[in-house]
């Protein structure tokens, strides 16, 4: 059996089809090939069109079956991952209203601070898990607050790959695992949370039917099937958040396992068995892929906002004639620690771990007879590895310390002057996997689809492709005091 997986980045679409047997993938197509642009009307605001990942989504799959690589009517399950936390509404005849409100955006910020006090602070903590902060049902808040003749005519609120799978099956379903990261799941009564909609005073009927990670949600109609040469009738049988699946794809599932990415955002994501929660809500726990009400399995996150995006920043505004491989291999001729020269990455909307705080991006300590074009290129990289370091501190505060950290071969991992960086600012080794968030994606789809008997057969033939181990972390951690201090002067502005 064939598996599809689609992965709704905030950069692109990545859809991969993968072969069960052998849990490789095939063929991967990116579409479009260029980074997708986040709309941002306002300071803060950020927001991406659905209609726009639908299209893009057909774009990937028709890419995929273009390269003659397998048969479409092979294929046998589908699965979803995308970005966390976005919102999307549509109407009774499933009609976006507006476009989604994505993760990164941070007018909601103070809408999920009230809601914290008015609930009250011990209450959300024990029963959410965390603050309602910036995240889904706050953004739902606000438009119920400012855009009132939208919010009434909402049939259906969904999650980003609610949607995709909407599109593809005309069905709507949701997930423990999709409500928690929207702060929307009561731990304690593993249901809808009645603190949460009485609060924002928001009827149940507006949320799909709450089905398992891994079941079906749907099956492609006969519409879709004709439009992108696939099977009416195959099944969507797995939708998660893009770091829960970066996890699955890493074989991370079970209590002490963690993994990370760095992709527009960086994230560490560990698994927990007990409901716990950091009192500062600046790491982040949700119900994980394989979460159930006999078997705890919880994601204690860490999200940075501004990393990928910042490397993508400086590339488009001071080296727009270099690809990326030229700007690492630039810094890497370049000391460790820049010469003095430091980057905070922190330009990407408010960031959880610094208690919601939008600290802005800085280029700090420029020395305009030292420092040069390849010592920029050096500082990010750097600068995004300590902020790595600064959030893991903070989830070894609440109990996370990892002995190793798996990731996949992707994204700012492809860099080995990050991987170094990474490496020795955490002073954790990191194994490299040739996986992505597609792939994973695809091999959900075979466990919702039972393919595979058990999470352990869908990884038999998982192997790392390389372990990077720290060398350097005695220097490195000199230099991240440094960075520190630069960034606890600019928090107590």
């Amino acid at each position: 059996m064939l598996l599809l997986g689609i992965d709704v980045g905030t950069s692109s679409i990545k859809v991969s089809v993968v072969d069960a047997e052998t849990q490789r993938a095939i063929v991967s197509a990116q579409y479009p090939e260029t980074e997708t642009e986040i709309k941002s009307v306002k300071a803060g605001w950020a927001e991406q069109s659905p209609e726009m990942w639908w299209e893009h989504v057909q774009q990937a799959i028709l890419k995929t079956n273009a390269s003659g690589k397998y048969h479409p009517a092979d294929i046998g399950a589908i699965g979803i991952a995308y970005q966390m936390h976005g919102l999307v509404v549509v109407d009774k005849d499933q009609k976006v209203l507006r476009d989604s409100i994505i993760w990164c955006d941070s007018r909601a910020v103070e809408i999920g601070n009230t809601a914290f006090k008015n609930i009250g602070e011990e209450r959300c903590l024990s029963r959410l898990l965390n603050s309602p902060g910036n995240f889904t049902a706050s953004k739902l808040a606000w438009v119920k607050e400012n855009e009132p003749e939208i919010f009434d005519k909402i049939d259906k609120v969904m999650l980003p790959g609610d949607f995709i799978a909407m599109k593809l099956t005309g069905d709507v379903t949701i997930s423990a695992s999709s409500l928690s990261e929207g702060i929307l799941w009561d731990f304690q009564d593993d249901d809808l949370s009645e603190d949460v909609l009485k609060h924002y005073g928001f009827s149940r009927d507006i949320f799909p039917p709450v089905k398992p990670v891994f079941s079906e949600h749907g099956y492609v109609t006969a519409a879709v099937a004709g439009e992108l040469s696939l099977k009416a009738g195959i099944p969507v049988t797995y939708k998660s958040g893009d770091q829960p699946n970066n996890a699955l794809s890493l074989n991370v599932l079970q209590p002490g396992e963690v993994a990370a990415t760095a992709g527009t955002s960086g994230v560490i994501y560990g698994v927990a068995d007990q409901l716990a929660y950091d009192p500062q809500s600046r790491v982040n726990t949700f119900a994980h892929v394989n979460y159930g009400t006999d078997s705890k399995r919880l994601g204690v996150l860490l999200c940075i906002n501004g990393t990928g995006i910042l490397n993508r920043w400086i590339k488009n505004n001071m080296a727009a004639n270099l690809s990326y491989k030229e700007m690492d291999a630039m810094g890497g001729k370049v000391p460790v620690g820049s010469d003095g020269l430091r980057i905070l990455p922190f330009g990407n909307g408010a960031e959880r771990m610094l208690n919601n705080k939008i600290v802005g991006a800085h280029l700090l300590n420029i020395d305009l007879n030292l420092h040069t074009q390849a010592h920029i290129f050096r500082a990010e990289q750097e600068g995004i590895a300590f902020a790595f370091r600064y959030g893991l501190d903070i989830m070894r505060e609440n109990g996370m310390n990892p002995s190793v950290i798996r990731v996949g071969k992707a994204n700012l991992f492809l860099s080995a002057l990050f991987a170094e960086a990474f490496v020795n600012a955490t002073n954790v080794p990191v194994e490299l996997y040739d996986n992505d968030g597609s792939v994973g994606a695809a091999i959900g789809s075979g466990i919702g689809v039972k393919t595979f008997l058990s999470e352990s057969e869908a990884f038999a033939n998982q192997r790392a492709i390389q372990l990077i181990e720290p060398g350097k972390a005695a220097a490195y951690d000199e230099i991240y005091k440094d960075w520190k201090e630069l960034l606890l002067r600019e928090l107590s502005k």
